[in-house]
């Protein structure tokens, strides 16, 4: 029997809600109450095509981690999303407390949320605070078809808490080490028939994994829809974000990490920067909407715009290298500044069907507008800041501030134009087809305003990508795509002329498998990823770049989400990704630091429903292999999650999450500097919901 034709689409909110399973062809499990729910990471997602589509009839890499299980293993960063996932790399810089950190089938990715671009450039950072998310979304592989420039390692869209039909809402109290406390609000419900309303709110204080630092959170986010007639729906989506904190250094020299001294190691806690002076204080505000009408059964018009500031002074110092055998030499990053952007998605979809075929068709066209204007010490002026450091027994207070005469004002303008096409044919219930074609016109203007030297990028790109999908009856649903990214790049080479941008392609085959006698899912893939056009030095000297470098990630990922049984879940993940970087000028070519070419990770859930109702325990492993950097290697890890939950009755719930149970000591990575993993965190929940 072949997988149901459903035109998601036309669903209305509360049959999309109950389809997750259907649209799979899996039958749901009917659970008794205080059993765990249906898995719902099955339903859709609109990150791999921009448009609502069953995860399994996707012919592209994509995975979902939904608000459950952000819930379940108590998310505090972005970063810890993709954890127990295939493909993602995350944490390889230790915990930091003012950005998160991934790599996606070796590369970086760019950052979404509801579908729209969060700028993070250089030290700007805009971070999504996890309590306000109601699912987080990726696309692995190069995305520039339908989200214009962008690095080949994929998409992250995180998705917000947004209003719901039914009244309901939560209190959370938090508490755990590194004097963790915590107070959120999440309340929803209708303000008329046709109004409904979501506010979400929240305290947050931590001290970071390294000695003197910490950072003090306080988050807003309201969000109202309202039913404009019976074809129409508009969402606005409001969020306030302020961050105080002294920043979370993780740079540490190999000397002393993955290299023996005499003196012994470097303490992972010891903090190598200058904690009475530095700090990173941010606030980021955001409003949007999104604007739904359905001009009749054939054809939706969807827009979505948002407005995004973000307000930081950041002054973190930093260890550069060792000048004898216990001090080290430090530099400093300085930023006082800002960003705005504004960004707007427009488009067209149309449903077609026949008596064999379902065509979605989609037209649209984007922009994306950033600006960013602020002060900043000149990379020739960050090091030397300060006297030497001792890493074995640190004395601070030995610097002078920034002088103010050393910094320049720089301006940057950053505008996208892009118009995209994509169609997405299927064929008897058996086979899908997927082709799209893209146009783009960027352009970059870098303005050194105190030095008057301005650097410009103006490209025009035609990215595309395809996709072939067979849907058998027994489940089994292999594919092969393809797919293009580009990055403008606005340096130039000795004759001043600009350097071209850096593109990647992947061609990808694999499978995707959702057995009708499992609640769950099965994917497995390999892929080969290269870019191109990027920076080298030339060979003779003299430092001139030149566009001779090449990287390439080939790998192989296995996934599996699945309800073993009513009771028990599991999360299972295998990586392997081989990923080099060629230098064609210097005839050299070497693994990328960082990457490992071997992860795994797997988790266990189970809820006592007879022995113990309200209870559920978990726990997790997460292999990260070995990883390079030149002749420095970086030893495998592995640490252990837990956690357990109990319900006490129908409005009240504690939990406990302890990571890294054993308190690990190890190295994370190295990419020149050294990282040392998160340390063991501790957080108690307790939750009043109705």
């Amino acid at each position: 029997m072949p997988l149901p034709s459903v035109p998601v689409r036309r669903l209305t909110r509360a049959v999309r809600n109950a389809l997750p399973l259907a649209l799979i062809g899996i039958a749901p499990v009917t659970l008794a109450q205080g059993d765990t729910t249906a898995l719902d990471a099955l339903v859709v997602t609109d990150t791999a095509l921009k448009v609502e589509a069953p995860l399994v009839e996707t012919p592209r890499p994509a995975s979902v981690v939904e608000r459950e299980e952000l819930e379940e293993r108590n998310v505090q960063s972005l970063d810890e999303t993709f954890r127990y996932r295939a493909g993602v790399l995350s944490g390889m810089y230790g915990a930091d407390n003012d950005t998160d950190w991934f790599k996606v089938r070796g590369f970086d990715q760019s950052t979404y949320q509801d579908g729209l671009r969060i700028y993070r450039e250089g030290y700007y950072q805009w971070l999504p605070e996890p309590y306000g998310i109601e699912r987080v979304e990726l696309l692995k592989g190069p995305a520039s078809i339908l989200y214009g420039e962008a690095p080949p390692g994929g998409v992250i869209n995180v998705i917000s808490k947004r209003p719901t039909d039914d009244p309901k809402g939560q209190i959370q109290v938090q508490a755990g080490n590194r004097e963790h406390r915590q107070v959120a609000l999440d309340s929803s419900g209708e303000l008329t028939e046709d109004a409904r309303y979501r506010m979400v709110g929240l305290y947050k204080y931590r001290e970071g994994d390294i000695n003197k630092t910490e950072n003090e959170r306080y988050y807003v986010a309201p969000s109202f829809e309202f039913d404009i007639g019976e074809r129409t729906q508009l969402t606005v989506l409001a969020s306030f974000q302020k961050d105080d904190a002294v920043p979370t250094n993780s740079f540490k020299t190999k000397y002393g990490t993955v290299e023996n001294t005499p003196y012994g190691k470097i303490d992972p806690e010891t903090n190598l920067g200058e904690p009475g002076y530095d700090q990173n204080n941010r606030e980021q505000a955001a409003i949007g909407y999104e604007l739904r009408h359905d001009f009749n059964d054939t054809w939706t018009f969807e827009q979505k715009a948002r407005y995004n500031r973000l307000d930081l002074d950041l002054r973190s110092s930093y260890a550069f290298f060792m000048v004898d055998d216990r001090r080290v030499d430090r530099g400093i990053v300085y930023r006082d500044g800002r960003t705005r952007s504004w960004t707007i998605d427009n488009h067209l979809i149309g449903n077609f069907y026949t008596e064999r075929t379902e065509n979605t068709l989609l037209i649209g066209i984007d922009y994306q507008n950033l600006g960013t204007n602020g002060k900043e010490l000149p990379v020739a002026n960050e090091y030397p800041f300060g006297q030497p450091l001792d890493v074995f027994d640190p004395v601070y207070g030995n610097y002078a501030p920034v002088d103010p005469s050393l910094l320049i004002t720089r301006d940057i303008d950053k505008q996208q134009t892009g118009v995209y096409i994509q169609d997405q044919l299927r064929i008897d219930d058996r086979w899908i087809l997927l082709g799209s074609a893209r146009y783009d016109h960027s352009e970059t203007d870098n303005l050194d305003v105190t030095n008057d030297e301005l650097r410009q990028a103006d490209v025009e790109e035609v990215t595309w990508s395809a996709g072939l999908m067979y849907l058998a009856s027994n489940g089994v649903s292999p594919y092969i795509s393809y797919s293009e990214s580009f990055e403008p790049q606005t340096q130039t080479d000795e004759n001043g002329q600009l350097y071209d941008p850096i593109t990647g392609k992947q061609y990808e085959a694999g499978f995707k498998y959702a057995p009708r006698n499992l609640d769950g899912y099965i994917t497995a893939a390999v892929f080969d990823i290269s870019q191109e056009n990027s920076l080298v030095t030339a060979p003779g000297g003299g430092g001139v770049q030149i566009q001779a470098g090449e990287r390439e990630s080939r790998g192989f990922e296995l996934e599996g989400v699945a309800y073993l049984t009513p009771q028990l879940q599991m999360l299972a993940a295998y990586t392997y990704t081989d990923s080099e970087t060629k230098d064609k000028a210097n005839n050299t070519e070497s693994h990328v630091p960082l990457i490992p070419r071997h992860m795994a990770s797997a988790w266990l859930d189970y809820t006592l429903a007879n022995l113990a109702p309200g209870l559920k325990v978990g726990g997790g492993a997460r292999y990260v292999g070995e990883s390079k950097d030149g002749d420095t290697v970086v030893k495998s890890y592995t640490v252990f999650d837990v956690m357990a939950s109990y319900d006490i009755d129908e409005h009240w719930s504690t939990q406990l999450n302890i990571n890294n149970v054993a308190d690990k000591e190890y190295i994370a990575g190295c990419d020149y500097w050294c990282y040392y993993g998160e340390s063991r965190s501790i957080i108690g929940s307790v939750s009043y919901n109705w």
